[in-house]
């Protein structure tokens, strides 16, 4: 039944990114804002996004751990859509090294599949205050194929996004969700509430280059023994934009926790390493 309904997911996916046209796609964006673009959850520029995640050093075990990302961004706008407003649509899927104990032991497993479907609330106007907002449902899909790859529950909850880029050169926002279960799919499974906050903040250089910190994600579980982190990120990306060619981003970033409560194993030190591909030109697949 979990796999049919993640075929079923798949397929709307599909569907939707088929309905986005090639004269709706945005303008191919230049240089001086392209690295915005890239690190704007409420960009409407398509594109496919790889992440992977190394955290040699982890709390409470002897294992390192590793998490690969693999998310696309498929945007909705108005003529496409049967919403009056721009649609952004991102699913997430990853593979999973974790720890299985103590010791250094680990495994590797498909992880739990998230997806969210935020609409750009059209005020206020972006051009005057450079503020952009965006909310909606976000989902989580118990995906993983190994217990500790992911939490085993369905989940659904708000999403939230504000973006300021009333400062020519810097990006200042954050994304907001709180994921909730509703169904676990095993009864020693906890039920999971969590506040997932995301701060970004970057600085284009120049020349292609800017820094960041927008990767590591605030964590608040509202349940009972629920962990609580506060990790932070430091990190620098270079974007290339060539005529023919689809804009590229690459980045490396580090992460430090710097607190944790109520988290038997948490990462210590985390290595990112990433990249983008934009397609301003979007076509039907």
């Amino acid at each position: 039944m979990r796999c049919r309904g993640v075929t079923l997911v798949a397929a709307a996916l599909f569907c939707l990114a088929s309905g986005v046209r090639a004269e709706d796609a945005p303008e191919p964006p230049s240089e001086s804002n392209v690295a915005a673009e890239f690190s704007d959850p409420l960009t409407t520029l398509p594109q496919i996004f790889l992440n992977n995640a190394y955290t040699p050093e982890n709390y409470g075990t002897d294992a390192n751990s590793n998490r690969l990302t693999a998310r696309m961004i498929v945007p909705r706008v108005p003529e496409s859509s049967l919403l009056p407003f721009v649609q952004l649509i991102r699913p997430s899927f990853s593979v999973v090294t974790a720890p299985t104990g103590r010791g250094d032991q680990t495994r590797t497993s498909f992880g739990d599949m998230q997806l969210f479907d935020l609409g750009v609330i059209p005020w206020p106007d972006r051009k005057k205050t450079g503020l952009l907002m965006g909310v909606g449902p976000l989902f989580i899909f118990p995906t993983a194929t190994h217990r500790e790859a992911g939490q085993g529950a369905w989940q659904v909850g708000p999403a939230f996004a504000a973006i300021y880029k009333g400062i020519p050169g810097l990006l200042i926002g954050g994304l907001v969700q709180n994921p909730i279960s509703f169904a676990t799919v095993a009864s020693d499974r906890k039920s999971v509430n969590t506040l997932l906050v995301q701060p970004i903040v970057l600085a284009y250089l120049g020349k292609g280059f800017y820094l960041k910190s927008a990767d590591a994600t605030w964590v608040r579980g509202w349940n009972q023994d629920q962990p609580t982190l506060l990790p932070v990120s430091f990190g620098i990306g270079h974007v290339t934009v060539r005529e023919g060619w689809p804009p590229l981003n690459v980045f490396a970033s580090g992460e430090y926790m710097a607190w944790r409560d109520d988290a038997p194993i948490a990462a210590e030190w985390t290595a990112r390493l990433g990249v983008t591909i934009a397609f301003p030109e979007w076509r039907p697949w």
